[in-house]
């Protein structure tokens, strides 16, 4: 399928939403992740079949969407709200759709919000290497217990100032580790040949990321604990702060539970318990000074937590499925394909391309 642009005023933004396939189609929608944006569903839109709508918006402050202000104390819910209001939308989806919806990354946070908040608008979800439902760095267990009272080591104080820069210079390089080039290569995917003749087109939309206190990266506050920042109140890692997303007693108590397929790689860098961005796990390593030890600042179990939570989820009367990529770096979708098609197509419910 080919993608055509749309752009629609709803929830008091505009926004733009790359729109595929038949109106009565078997609606999808997919929620791109952090330094992203829509564009970045392209590769895997083309493979598939079109008895498929696909409507793949791009998030507040990104892409061609307005760059609005994310309100870090709602946790992911701004980008939620912004959604459920696409939904809505004549031009875009069938009166009372009820789509099966995709979120990498952050847009798997955002989709497990928007299923809290409107489970009678969720069909299923397919988590592509989503964010814990205890939010990115600052807890130690399975059970997203705080490593201290404010959640030190998370928010908008943890992003790489260099690449913040450079993000917001439109910076194209490869020479510095923290160009966004760079981090595209080495970071979003496992093997770098995976991004083939779209690395630009990605690129690109990496680049759309609207930078900023009330965007990326957000802003901080001092923290007395290592390593010496915390959550603040703006922008999008304190949208993603544990402090501010923490969704998983909701999710396991939401009344209606669709199917959930939960798509990750075992080489993932970005979500993992091992994750190169959690600043616990860097200290670990010896990349940050300071690091009071393991039993202080354990790195996050991010895997673990998303699990953990999935089972809860499942004994609760709900169904997933874990489908986990050998070799498979942060993005599934682009580095596994026809997997990653595989497993939509089976959770929407329709026949292969």
């Amino acid at each position: 399928m080919k993608t055509e642009q749309h752009v629609v005023s709803v929830n008091g933004i505009t926004q733009a939403v790359r729109v595929a396939g038949p109106a009565d189609g078997a609606p999808v929608l997919l929620v791109h992740g952090n330094c992203s944006s829509a564009a970045f569903w392209e590769p895997l839109v083309r493979r598939l079949p079109e008895t498929l709508r696909v409507v793949a918006p791009d998030l507040r402050g990104y892409g061609g969407t307005q760059t609005a202000p994310v309100d870090g104390s709602r946790g992911l819910t701004d980008f939620a709200d912004d959604l459920v209001a696409l939904l809505d939308e004549p031009s875009l989806f069938a009166l009372g759709a009820r789509p099966v919806v995709v979120g990498h990354s952050l847009g798997g946070g955002v989709a497990m919000r928007l299923l809290v908040d409107h489970p009678d608008r969720v069909a299923g979800l397919l988590l592509a290497a989503p964010v814990s439902p205890y939010g990115f760095g600052g807890t130690r267990d399975l059970a997203g217990t705080p490593t201290t009272p404010d959640f030190a080591g998370t928010g908008g104080g943890t992003a790489s100032a260099d690449f913040v820069t450079r993000l917001a210079a439109g910076d194209r390089s490869a020479e510095a580790r923290t160009s966004p080039r760079s981090v595209l290569r080495a970071a979003y995917v496992a093997d770098p040949s995976c991004l083939g003749d779209d690395e630009e087109m990605l690129l690109d939309s990496l680049l759309s990321t609207a930078t900023g206190t009330d965007n990326y990266p957000g802003d901080a506050v001092a923290s007395p604990n290592w390593p010496g920042t915390a959550a603040g109140r703006r922008g999008v890692l304190n949208a993603l702060a544990p402090a501010h997303f923490r969704i998983a007693d909701q999710l396991v108590a939401v009344a209606s539970k669709p199917p959930v397929t939960w798509i990750r790689g075992d080489s993932d860098v970005i979500v993992s318990d091992t994750s190169l961005f959690d600043l616990a796990q860097l200290g670990a390593l010896g990349a940050l000074p300071g690091w009071p030890g393991p039993e202080e600042c354990p790195p996050q179990p991010m895997v673990g937590q998303t699990r953990a939570v999935l089972d809860r989820y499942a004994a609760a009367g709900g169904s997933y499925r874990e489908v986990t990529l050998p070799g498979c770096g942060h993005s599934p979708h682009l580095e596994r394909p026809a997997e990653f098609v595989a497993e939509l197509l089976a959770l929407a419910g329709v026949g292969p391309a």
